[in-house]
This record gives C-alpha cells, structure tokens and sequence, in this order.
C-alpha cells in the first residue's frame, strides 16, 4: 500500500519513552516505538524525529532555579532520550542520524538543514535533539520549526489520548473528541494539541498536525498509510 505521506515529522514526547517506568528510559518501549518506525521506512517514508525530555526532566517545575539554565538541563535530557532512540534504530538496522541544535561534536551532528535533508533523501531518519537550542521554547515548537525547515508535509504529535478532545477525557466522561479541525480553531478554543508559538508556527507555515495514541506504536504506521485515526489539523480551506 503506497503510503500517504512521503516525509513527516514525528514529535515523540519524553514520557513515553519510560513505558510503565514512569521515569527515565524502559528500552523494551523504546524499541516497540522503533519498530514502527523501521516499518514505515521500508515504505519509503522519510521520517524527522524530535522527542520531548520530560522522563528526566521538566524546566516548569524546577522552582526557583533560572528559567535558561532549567531549560537547558531540559535540552541535555532530550540529547539523552534522542541517542536512546538512534541505539534502537541501529539495533533494528534503520540508518539513522542524531543531529543537536547545540554543538556536541563528540557524540552527535550539529544540525544543518540541508544535511538533514539529505540524510533523509538517502533513508536515514534525522533525530533533532535539544529542541530548537534557545530557552523559553518547548520541544513542540521545535518539532514545528524542524517540520518547515525540512519541508515536512504533516506532524505526527504521538500522545497518550485517541486524539483532540474538548476538554480532558481522562477527568471529564463527556468529553467530545474531534475528527478535523483547522489551526484557527486550536489557537481560538485554546485546545490542548501544541502550545500557542507551535500551533502559529504549524499555520503560518500550512502544516498539518496528526494527533493519535501511541499506546499501540503500529498507529505510526496507520497514521502513514492514511488510515482515520485521532485527529487532523488543518488549514481552513482544506475542509
């Protein structure tokens, strides 16, 4: 089956990477979430990758420490979970690359645009690390960034709810979930996808967002093949 997608990018947060753990790194997880994305290679999808490092750490709870330097101690967590990632890839023999917005040359790719095409035009994914390099700025907005820079047709934002809902499921039973809906939309209603600066960014630039459950990592695949799951965002017209 041809997919639908020629290029995504994939927005893993931290958290799922420690599986039932709760925190730090459980590999076997790791290792389901790869798998589905070695699956999705083989059908010629070239896939950017950005994770979240909130298995670690989280700046917005660090209490009176500086707002930069907790972001930063955030940035080195998602270094940690990204070369998680490029192990599993590597041991399931999917070519991959970890390229880091903050030079750290020993054991990682500074990150270059145009090497990160064409790491991903020779089937390699391209794991972005440190989010976008600055402070003030979540690993969402560094997934939009990544997403136009390397011209990204849509966002995979894998989380753990079947999609958009318009309030939270997990505390409200009546909670109604959407099919579609358009970036205004999010950004009006206050919808809890992206942070507003990630969600602006997705408009400005026209790129869709997919948002779906990955405690079944296959939906990676379903999600590549165009299978309705979760929920879609996109431009208005599109409608």
């Amino acid at each position: 089956m041809q997919p639908k997608y020629k290029r995504i990018l994939l927005k893993l947060s931290g958290e799922v990477l420690a599986g039932e753990c709760g925190h730090g790194i459980d590999f076997d997880t790791v290792l389901t979430i790869c798998s589905a994305v070695k699956e999705c290679t083989r059908m010629g999808v070239e896939i950017g990758l950005v994770v979240g490092g909130g298995n670690f750490w989280r700046g917005r709870s660090s209490g009176d420490m500086d707002r930069t330097r907790a972001d930063h101690m955030g940035m080195l967590a998602t270094v940690m979970n990204s070369l998680a990632l490029c192990d599993a890839l590597e041991q399931l023999e999917v070519p991959v690359r970890v390229q880091t917005a903050i030079a750290m040359q020993q054991i990682a790719e500074p990150y270059i645009r145009n090497r990160a095409i064409r790491h991903l035009e020779k089937g390699r994914v391209v794991i972005f690390g440190c989010g976008t390099g600055n402070p003030f700025f979540t690993t969402d907005t560094a997934a939009a960034l990544r997403a136009a820079e390397i011209d990204a047709e849509v966002i995979f934002k894998a989380t753990n709810v079947d999609g958009i809902y318009d309030k939270d499921p997990h505390k409200f039973p009546d909670a109604v979930k959407f099919d579609t809906l358009t970036h205004m939309d999010v950004l009006q209603k206050g919808l809890n996808v992206m942070d507003s600066t990630a969600a602006s960014l997705c408009r400005d630039n026209h790129i869709s967002i997919l948002v779906f459950n990955l405690n079944d990592p296959m939906n990676i695949v379903r999600a590549v093949k165009g299978e309705n799951i979760g929920t879609l965002v996109k431009e208005e017209e599109e409608q």
